[in-house]
């Protein structure tokens, strides 16, 4: 990597990293037809073909987000995904919200009677209804042009046998004592029973019988339904209802129910995809989209709104200005994500007005210091801005907040330090996920971020299918989020968050990263790396990113010590020249180190002058991309 000399700050020559120069690990991908990107070389392979076969980037969407569900990429099919598809037809960008809720009898009181300060993070208690099922059948029904048999077809074949990679086999071998905890993730994932490797080792042909049963149950209630002289839609819906009410969701709720779970067979049947208007920001001419408050993702459209007040182009990429510039607002708009962010189809409703208001971000970035890291920052009060009361001055003020702008005491009393190891804190930070990228010459786009049933997962009976873990996002108690404490029904507020942007009315770049937490602050990073830096999309997935972890995290832990924040902790990368580092601590800062500092980031920036695809996916991780 080469840097050179570009910043003087006052008695200090720094070095900051050249822009211009920057060597990439991989090369962009170039396409003019389509583009096809996703966790695993062979999910992408799954999604070129069937870009080869003439679908559109949402049938090519489907399929790889089938393949990555069978390979088992930090994902399975019972988990959820969060879809935003840009539609050249209509011009508008729309979000598809397929997460599961949380079943029957999940209460706090369920949880807390179990001596939980937060629901677990493994095992058929952590399990929401699934949700990727329903979403990837209401997208390819309402944008698609294949049949499920055609887009599930690569997925099959992987179920019916595979070469699985080292990454998922040795995962599989790293947690099997976890894993026999579960009869049937057993005889799924360790078919070397008793033998010294219990896991499949890496190249050997993985079977999944029973996941393909269940996937072959799904093609022939759309073919059955197409026989009868059903529409294309009302197959794909036959389909649907077999999974969330027929002999697959038995099946499910037998499997689950059997080893401790609650989800019954009304919850499967009452939930449902929904379309939804996504939230958006306009970031200097660029309109960035992302979607509800049931995720993250608003805390970028937030961000972007506090750094919008400052010249982040003159500080200079990861100078220490614009690194503590950058961390302060990712705080800032982190504490409101922790206290405001929830479900908005469940009362109380959130702020997001007040939350996104320009003027709610004028006087957040106010209160930012530029001489030194505020280890005391909390929740705003958004609510003047939408012209309302806010209802929780009150249980704020209990938590130690002082909300008078003018006293920065923001530190809740219990919420200081964190005595989880490094390891394993980062591991809860960059707990996985993958994406799906896919674009093609009629203008579709689509920016996919599927998660849940990671390995170790909980399969449900005999369907193949892993459960989800989403349930541990939910909070217990109020007094850290009024907003998403679990309920029946309810979805939590997860991380998942992929991003679209828009500029001059054409899409401008789309993406999507693995990770927990960290999820917002790189694709916030890579936003930024483009549009206010100039780097291409290959440099922009691959570059160093800062990460904070002055945030409760989101997964890992039932103990409030496995989540609360780490104040002044910020993650630099290795090549991170020692002038800079010794600013930043002058600052405050803890600082820690490596050479990944970002989960792998698939994008595709959409180049109007060429009329061409570039396509990004980072040098971390099994993330693959195929053009053309």
């Amino acid at each position: 990597m080469k840097y050179i000399s570009t910043l003087l700050i006052p008695g200090l020559l720094l070095c900051a990293i050249s822009v211009a120069a920057r060597q990439t690990q991989k090369p962009v991908i170039h396409g003019k037809n389509w583009m096809a990107i996703t966790g695993k070389p062979l999910a992408a392979t799954a999604g070129a073909m069937v870009f080869q076969q003439g679908g559109n980037a949402v049938d090519a969407s489907c399929a790889m987000l089938a393949a990555t569900c069978t390979m088992w990429d930090t994902l399975s099919w019972g988990g959820e995904s969060q879809i935003l598809i840009y539609n050249p037809k209509t011009g508008k960008v729309i979000a598809i919200n397929a997460m599961g809720v949380a079943p029957t009898g999940a209460t706090a009181d369920f949880f807390k009677r179990k001596g939980f300060d937060f629901p677990p993070e493994y095992g058929p208690l952590a399990a929401t209804t699934p949700g990727t099922p329903g979403g990837l059948i209401f997208m390819l029904a309402n944008y698609g042009t294949m049949s499920l048999k055609q887009v599930l077809k690569p997925a099959m074949e992987l179920a019916a046998g595979y070469p699985i990679e080292a990454q998922a086999a040795n995962i599989m071998e790293r947690y099997k004592s976890q894993i026999k905890q579960w009869p049937y993730s057993k005889k799924v994932l360790l078919p070397h029973s008793g033998a010294k490797r219990e896991a499949p080792e890496a190249g050997e042909i993985f079977v999944q019988q029973d996941l393909l049963n269940t996937l072959s149950k799904l093609v022939e209630a759309e073919d059955e339904a197409l026989k009868k002289g059903k529409s294309r839609k009302d197959a794909l819906m036959a389909a649907y209802d077999r999974f969330y009410k027929g002999d697959i969701a038995r099946e499910f709720v037998r499997g689950c129910q059997e080893q401790g779970g609650l989800i019954t067979m009304e919850d499967l049947a009452r939930w449902k995809p929904l379309e939804e208007e996504p939230l958006k920001t306009n970031y200097k001419g660029i309109e960035v989209y992302k979607l509800q408050s049931w995720t993250q993702g608003p805390v970028m459209l937030q961000a972007l709104n506090i750094l919008e007040n400052f010249d982040l182009k003159k500080m200079g990429y990861n100078s220490p200005e614009y690194i503590h510039t950058l961390y302060q607002a990712m705080n800032l708009a982190f504490a409101d994500r922790d206290f405001y962010y929830g479900d908005p189809y469940k009362s109380p409703a959130e702020p997001i007005v007040g939350l996104l208001s320009k003027e709610y971000a004028r006087q957040r970035a106010a209160m930012i210091r530029s001489d030194r890291n505020e280890p005391k920052i909390g929740p705003g009060d958004p609510y003047p801005f939408e012209g309302k009361k806010n209802p929780y001055l009150n249980l704020l003020r209990s938590r130690g907040y002082e909300m008078d702008t003018t006293k920065r005491n923001f530190a809740p009393k219990h919420d200081m330090g964190n005595n989880t190891d490094r390891e394993t804190y980062e591991d809860r930070l960059w707990r996985g996920t993958t994406s799906v990228e896919a674009a093609d010459k009629e203008g579709w786009v689509v920016s996919i971020t599927p998660s849940g049933g990671w390995l170790p997962a909980c399969i449900a009976g005999n369907t193949g299918i892993g459960m989800s873990q989403r349930m541990q996002s939910f909070v217990l108690d109020a007094s850290l989020n009024p907003f998403n404490v679990v309920e029946p029904g309810k979805r939590p507020r997860v991380t998942l968050s992929p991003m679209l942007a828009m500029k001059d009315g054409k899409p401008f770049l789309s993406a999507a990263v693995q990770g927990g937490d960290t999820q917002d602050q790189n694709l916030l990073q890579c936003f930024l790396n483009i549009a206010e830096f100039g780097m291409n999309v290959q440099q922009a997935a691959e570059a160093p990113n800062i990460n904070t972890n002055q945030l409760w995290l989101s997964l890992g832990g039932t103990r409030t010590s496995d989540r609360a924040p780490k104040p002044g902790q910020l993650l630099l990368h290795d090549a991170t020249p020692e002038e800079i580092r010794e600013e930043l601590k002058k600052m405050g800062y803890v600082l820690s180190f490596d050479d990944r500092t970002s989960g792998p980031i698939n994008a595709i920036y959409f180049d109007w002058k060429h009329g061409s695809l570039w396509g990004g996916s980072s040098n971390h991780g099994e993330d693959y991309g195929i053009g053309w």
